[in-house]
């Protein structure tokens, strides 16, 4: 999980300088951090994606478009969220983009607080998924600390088994695996199956 020190972190890659130097300075004054890039190219030399909410991107420049620099972030494995800025014209190719991952676009001119609503839509998803990526990970290493046999205890109760059935199943009595299934639920903090099934789901999942 990356961590993001200070200021929730907006990327803003625009050709227009003026608007750009706008945009940052509507952005800060909102509490949020700020970098910015007068172009795609220069946007993926030096950005971390992981350390940003979202990206706020001019649909044209020139050499590439923001759609080619949003497909080239896909290419990439990153889902970093796409906030796009349109002219009129542009926003049929807007709404292909949010076809393709774009969070939203907003269409010239337009009003401060229309801007900052999605840019605090995408923090909200931003901090989900953070929340969402420290149950998986405390999840993966719950699971990870069971023994050998509590693991195979509790595959066998997450798919349904009885005692019983896993008793034959593993050669050991009833009793053993009630002591093993127990410890299992302690340790993963499991109060019922469902709970423990959830859990070790989590620990298998991916983002989102």
């Amino acid at each position: 999980m990356t961590e993001k020190a200070g200021p929730p972190l907006i990327y803003v890659v625009d050709d227009d300088e003026a608007f750009r130097d706008s945009l940052c300075w509507l952005i800060e004054s909102a509490g949020y951090g700020v970098e910015s890039f007068a172009s795609a190219g220069e946007f993926l030399a030096s950005c971390r994606p992981g350390a940003a909410v979202c990206l706020v991107l001019d649909i044209r420049m020139p050499g590439m478009s923001g759609i080619e620099l949003q497909e080239e972030l896909i290419r990439r494995g990153h889902t970093l969220p796409v906030v796009f800025v349109t002219g009129h014209g542009d926003v049929p190719m807007a709404v292909n983009a949010i076809k393709k991952g774009a969070l939203d676009f907003i269409e010239k001119p337009f009003k401060d607080r229309a801007l900052l609503a999605l840019i605090e839509s995408a923090a909200r998803l931003d901090r989900a998924a953070l929340l969402d990526s420290a149950r998986r990970h405390s999840a993966a290493a719950r699971v990870a600390a069971l023994t050998r046999r509590e693991r195979e205890v509790m595959e066998l109760v997450v798919a349904g088994r009885m005692n019983k059935v896993i008793a034959g199943a593993l050669g050991i009595s009833v009793k053993t695996v009630e002591a093993h299934r127990a410890k299992v639920m302690e340790k993963l903090g499991a109060s019922s199956v469902a709970e423990l099934v959830q859990i070790v789901l989590s620990s298998r999942s991916g983002p989102g």
